[in-house]
């Protein structure tokens, strides 16, 4: 709503609804996210943000029209300058991405992101209701097999987008081709069961579209099956 996660915008916009000072709110949005020995006064503790995903999820469901009964979480990761990314899981809604569970890591450490990815979707699970269909789409860099497996473990169908380098083969004993030779040019689509990754084979559902305008196609792995 305020297009901003600064202090300053957030606690004007609050202070208006409320009707209270903007410096007010700040002061306790301060006290708020602050670790317990910067806040003022004794016996303050500090919360731990990650009670809040499944409730913030469930509240953000609660929202939705009763008979939607499916959601898409998107995964992303902001590098903040060359010292931290941020992994969020947003719900994507009317165009727009609503943070509903976070974390930070330290920058350029390969590998580093998977327990915190692997405990983020964890501590939402349990906030979709049975039998909903859940997407989780991610951009290129974040895809990584265990991540797909994850996904698919929890129920859910991965719509995680690759690189268009590497090879994919069409069936398990034919031939290996570039991933890019399966839509060359704009304007044309292509879908089906594939094993990609010659180094790393593994079997997905392979969605590649080339639309105009763009300057390569997407490439998309997912899995289709029930859940």
């Amino acid at each position: 709503m305020t297009k901003s996660s600064s202090l300053t915008q957030v606690s004007r916009f609050i202070g208006a609804v409320n009707k209270e000072k903007p410096n007010t709110v700040r002061q306790r949005l301060k006290e708020w996210y602050q670790c317990g020995k910067a806040k003022k006064g004794e016996k303050r503790s500090t919360l731990e943000v990650s009670s809040g995903f499944a409730p913030l999820l469930m509240w953000v469901i609660s929202l939705l029209p009763i008979s939607s009964e499916k959601i898409a979480l998107a995964l992303d990761a902001t590098t903040i300058g060359n010292k931290f990314v941020v992994l969020s899981i947003n719900v994507l809604l009317a165009g727009c991405g609503i943070p509903i569970a976070w974390s930070s890591v330290k920058a350029n450490q390969p590998g580093s992101g998977q327990p915190h990815w692997q405990k983020l979707l964890r501590q939402i699970k349990e906030a979709i209701p049975t039998g909903w269909t859940v997407i989780v789409p991610a951009d290129r860099g974040l895809y990584a097999p265990w991540l797909y497996q994850v996904i698919v473990e929890a129920g859910w169908h991965p719509f995680l987008r690759i690189n268009q380098q590497g090879l994919v083969t069409i069936s398990s004993h034919g031939q290996w081709q570039p991933l890019d030779a399966l839509v060359s040019a704009p304007g044309q689509s292509w879908s089906g069961q594939v094993v990609c990754f010659k180094t790393n084979p593994l079997a997905y559902t392979l969605l590649a579209r080339w639309d105009s305008g763009y300057q390569e196609p997407w490439l998309v792995l997912t899995d289709l099956s029930p859940r």
